[in-house]
């Protein structure tokens, strides 16, 4: 009987490993299933383009109507329109055309005129969506918080396609990349630049309001766009 035992020990204590030890697997256990990535089809990335686009540019028109304040080549554009009343859309189109050299280092050609496509149309709506809506009386907390939701649901959707809004946060990626210089780094001081820039047309209490909307169109990406959350490309 002792000897029946002793031959079980061995048996026994490998059930009980495999038991409480998951990291232990059986040999008939299945293997991870590796993710399976949907590819976007065109009429797919059009509508999400289209969506992205529209989104941001309504964002712009509730800051611009409340008269507040973003930043990178989008607060470029605005700083611009209060300084001299010129349109958003177009001075948006203009700006990013020195931008799309390093889109081409950087990204590649797909992203490259995907970003064009989208910034065509983001300064397209940027033109139409004032005439469209009339904004005469807006909240300004409001204009701030429903702003920057938009915007980062604009961005949210051309991310997720493959697409962007050009500017400077593609300067700053190539600079990282070719000169040894930090992308977050540049983005905030070309950001802090810009907002100082903007308290001589704009009040500093609403540029402290701007910052909600700031934080509403961060999160948004930071919380919906991370790596495996989404498995569709393009």
């Amino acid at each position: 009987m002792y000897g029946y035992i002793r031959r079980l020990t061995p048996f026994i204590s490998k059930l009980v490993a495999l038991m409480t030890d998951t990291h232990v697997a059986s040999a008939d256990a299945p293997l991870p299933v590796a993710p399976i990535f949907d590819k976007h089809r065109l009429y797919e990335d059009a509508i999400a383009t289209l969506i992205g686009t529209s989104f941001i540019a309504l964002g712009i028109t509730f800051y611009a109507h409340a008269n507040l304040m973003t930043g990178s080549t989008a607060g470029l554009a605005l700083l611009i329109q209060y300084a001299t009343g010129v349109n958003f859309g177009l001075l948006y189109f203009l700006i990013n055309l020195p931008f799309y050299y390093f889109a081409w280092a950087r990204m590649g050609a797909a992203f490259t005129i995907r970003t064009f496509i989208a910034v065509l149309l983001l300064s397209i709506f940027g033109r139409l969506i004032p005439v469209w809506l009339d904004l005469s009386s807006v909240n300004i907390y409001f204009s701030a918080i429903m702003g920057g939701t938009l915007m980062g649901m604009g961005v949210l959707s051309l991310f997720r396609h493959r697409s962007g809004v050009g500017g400077v946060n593609i300067l700053a990626l190539y600079l990282q990349d070719n000169h040894n210089i930090r992308a977050g780094y540049f983005q905030l001081g070309l950001d802090a630049i810009i907002m100082l820039l903007a308290l001589a047309f704009i009040p500093w209490e609403n540029m402290l309001t701007s910052l909600l909307g700031i934080v509403a169109m961060n999160l948004i990406v930071a919380l919906n766009h991370k790596p495996g959350r989404y498995l569709g490309i393009s």
